[in-house]
Parts: structure tokens; sequence; C-alpha cells
């Protein structure tokens, strides 16, 4: 997993004089994908599309006619653009002699009707490597859009919003970096690179207090974040070295008192029921941070077509 922390950039932005609370290397951006990364997903995915006998409609109709053609890569709708280089390594390929123009860069926005870049080569690798490359470019894109405008809904406010977990196999790297390609943090990436004590660990262990003494003393430079379901639990989870508390699935009042408890000592996080609307009132409460597992889970692909001019 080299990949994934070599890349992190840190944001230590939560010193809050006015807090007794220490600084945390929380949360943090995943800015640049590992080129061996790329590699692979491209290398699957052509792997899966084209089978053993490839492309056998292009390889029919245009491939021994030797044909040369430039296509346009047009945005049907806008957004922010993310998966340019992706898109850019998968007709490279098939064909190193393709030569790709790109008119916009990851984080960057495009609107409808403009070209992202032109695709000038054989017409016949052009069609083969066409839908992996758009769906690489739309699916990023769209994770990348739709983060964009949340976060700009929240601008202005203390109020980080986070990635989780919830995303395809294989395709988490990818999908956390469209999320800060668009603006957004991102939580931890696997099991591995942070304590995150949930409610079975809690039931496991017995008690919340002991729980967290396990963590620090496995590993005490790393952050523990505990999740918790009830106000009861506070008062404990005060008592621990735990860096973040959890609140999940607690309505607006429950998360207004438990910030208010909390925020003298420990970072809040609420997760849990959260759509755009209430992702607004609990940055108007001031919490450190609200993750949506929405981000990477439900989403539209951005609309991005390939032209081949006539």
């Amino acid at each position: 997993m080299r990949f994934v922390i070599s890349y992190f950039r840190s944001f230590r932005d939560f010193k809050d004089t006015k807090r007794m609370r220490k600084t945390i290397d929380f949360p943090k951006r995943l800015l640049k994908l590992d080129d061996s990364l790329k590699e692979n997903l491209i290398k699957n995915a052509f792997l899966e599309d084209l089978g053993e006998r490839g492309d056998i409609t292009t390889l029919a109709t245009v491939s021994k006619f030797n044909i040369t053609k430039t296509a346009d890569i047009i945005a049907k709708e806008s957004g922010i653009v993310c998966g340019i280089e992706l898109f850019e390594k998968s007709f490279l390929y098939l064909d190193r002699e393709i030569f790709i123009e790109k008119f916009k860069v990851d984080g960057e926005k495009v609107e409808r009707g403009e070209i992202i870049a032109k695709v000038s080569g054989k017409a016949d690798k052009i069609l083969s490597a066409e839908r992996v490359a758009l769906n690489f470019l739309g699916f990023l894109s769209g994770i990348a859009t739709k983060v964009f405008w949340l976060v700009s809904r929240i601008s202005g406010s203390n109020t980080k919003l986070l990635d989780t977990r919830k995303t395809l196999p294989g395709l988490r790297i990818l999908e956390k970096y469209a999320v800060a390609t668009g603006g957004g943090y991102n939580h931890r990436i696997g099991l591995f690179d942070m304590f995150l004590i949930k409610e079975n660990h809690i039931f496991a262990v017995g008690n919340i207090k002991e729980a967290v003494r396990r963590a620090k003393e496995f590993d005490s430079k790393m952050i523990v974040e505990v999740e918790i379901q009830s106000l009861d639990q506070i008062d404990e989870v005060m008592g621990t070295e735990a860096e973040i508390v959890m609140l999940d699935n607690m309505n607006d009042d429950e998360v207004k008192k438990g910030f208010f408890m909390l925020k003298e000592e420990k970072y809040v996080e609420v997760s849990g029921n959260v759509n755009e609307e209430r992702l607004l009132k609990l940055a108007e409460i001031g919490v450190d941070f609200v993750s949506m597992g929405s981000l990477t889970h439900t989403l539209k692909p951005l609309d991005i077509s390939l032209l081949i001019k006539s």
C-alpha cells in the first residue's frame, strides 16, 4: 500500500486556541495516483473489455482499412474534471502513437459543450479504447462534481466533508482521489491507517475505556476515533485518550448537545443519514467533520461523449 501513504498531504489546520484539544494529523487528501496503480487498473479494464478476441466489431469494419481520425471529447453537462490522466493512458495503452491534446486538468471546471480533449490516431484504436477511457473520466468526474457542489454549500464554515470506506472493491483509491479533487477530505483509506472503534468493537471488549487503552497500547501514535450511538456514552469517552468522537445516527438536537459537551476536548464527527440539507444544518452547528457514504456509493457519472470527426 505504499502508493496510498506516499502521496498524502497533511492538513494540520485544526488547532483552535480556544479549545483544549491537541493538533491532529487529520483529515488528509489523496492528491496523486501512483503510476503503477493506474497501469494495473487500465490493464485489467482492457482484459475485461477486449477478452481474448478483441473488439470484433472494429476489427471487422475498420481495422484493415488503416483509417486515421480525430475525435473530440465533449462535456454534455457542466462539472469538475477528474481522471484525465487515466483517460489519456487508456488510449496510449492500445497505441503509443495516439496523440491526445488536453484542454482541462483534474480539478478544473468544464461547461456543457466544452471540449475536454482531442484524440488523434488510428481510428480502430480510438474506437477500441473509447469506453474504458470514458468510463474512468466520467465516473471520477461525477464524484468530483458532486463533492465540489456539497463543499461549496458549506464554504465559510469550519466543517470538513469526509468520504468513507463505502467504495467499490479495488477502486477505493480512485474514488478517494476524486473526492479530494472535488475539494472534500479523505477519512481512513482502510483498516490499517487509523483506529476506529465501533459499536461491535465495544461490545466485544466490554467498554469504551478499555478498547481505547488497547488501541493506544498497540500504537500510541495512531489517531483513535470512537463511534457512539448515545449521549450517555460521552462521559466514558471523555475519560479516554481518543482524539475524535463520531456521533453516529443521532438527530440534530442530539448532535448539538453532544458537540457542546465534547468540543473543548475532542474533535467531533457526525455520520449517518446525512443528505445535502442536513449537511448545511450540521455545518451551522459547527461540528468538525461530516462523513457521507453517498459521496462514492451513490453517484451519477458526468455525461461525456467522444465524437469522431467525419
